[in-house]
């Protein structure tokens, strides 16, 4: 079984329930949960002072625990207050000799990033206490891709992807879109060339969807990836005006601008079924007749 720790760097739980519910299955699963403290606490909208937020991700130099997960309560909006007074580089040493295995999305992409960018940390891209172990009943498909991803030194996700026949590899990279736009400009972008961008969102319409990555694509960050992924992007139904303007249609122009194959289709980001994947990890992609293959090496695991 395995030991959690909790932090909640961003928004105040509003699903306590969820939350609480998320604690009891995983201790009843046999796994050890610390700091669960932190699921109650608030200020504003927010879990927590900016203090006590920085204070969750900053302590994490100082757990001596061996195969801890590192696990946001929820996302929501705080992190990006943080990202100055977190300590990069004593985080990147922690890591290099004793790793946490720190999973997280949403608005916890932006402090993913900010460990990619700043010290070479790989993360992972999965799901949270409240929304996904706290969902009325867990997802059996996401259970399973969490505990591959964080058990096995290589691992394969298989899907049927929509998208050009291509086998390339590169660094996999990315998360949230919205966040990853925020992130533009400052020392937390991580400078990835030659790389495998993964991006998902929750409630951006189809043009604001398009709009930013439009700005990845204007400041020359999709020309310099080997391929783009791209997961899930719920509540973002299209309405009359579109007049069939939907998500297809963003993948279409967006294909058109580009020379390297952007696969869609991977279940990935703010839904209940959703893979895990090593953000900073190795990825082989292959795309075929017979489906999309991605395969992951070089990211932490669990030691037992």
């Amino acid at each position: 079984m395995s030991r959690f720790h909790l932090i909640a760097p961003s928004g105040y739980c509003i699903n306590q329930q969820a939350a609480l519910r998320g604690l009891q299955r995983l201790t009843e699963a046999g796994h050890q949960v610390e700091n669960s403290t932190v699921i109650a606490r608030r200020h504003q909208r927010f879990a927590g002072t900016e203090a006590e937020r920085l204070a969750d991700v900053n302590s994490l130099v100082d757990l001596k625990t061996a195969d801890t997960i590192v696990m946001p309560v929820r996302g929501g909006y705080g992190a990006s207050r943080l990202l100055e007074d977190i300590h990069w580089q004593a985080l990147a040493t922690r890591q290099q000799h004793n790793p946490l295995l720190i999973c997280g999305h949403s608005d916890f992409t932006a402090i993913q990033c900010g460990l990619l960018a700043q010290g070479n940390v790989v993360t992972f891209s999965g799901p949270m206490l409240a929304a996904n172990f706290g969902s009325e009943a867990l997802n059996d498909f996401t259970e399973e891709h969490f505990w591959r991803a964080l058990r096995n030194a290589r691992f394969t996700i298989d899907w049927q992807g929509q998208g050009p026949a291509c086998a390339t590899e590169g660094t996999l990279w990315g998360g949230n879109l919205a966040m990853i736009i925020s992130l533009m400009g400052t020392p937390w972008m991580p400078a990835i060339d030659n790389g495998i961008l993964v991006l998902e969102d929750i409630n951006e319409h189809p043009f604001r969807v398009e709009r930013m990555l439009l700005q990845l694509y204007h400041a020359g960050i999709l020309a310099r990836q080997n391929a783009i992924i791209l997961g899930s992007f719920s509540g973002s139904a299209p309405n009359d005006y579109d007049a069939g303007y939907d998500l297809d249609s963003v993948c279409t122009f967006l294909r058109a601008k580009l020379a390297i194959p952007v696969i869609s289709g991977l279940d990935f980001g703010h839904e209940q079924r959703t893979v895990t994947l090593p953000l900073g990890a190795n990825a082989v992609l292959k795309n075929d007749k017979n489906g999309t293959q991605l395969t992951l090496s070089g990211h932490p695991v669990l030691k037992s």
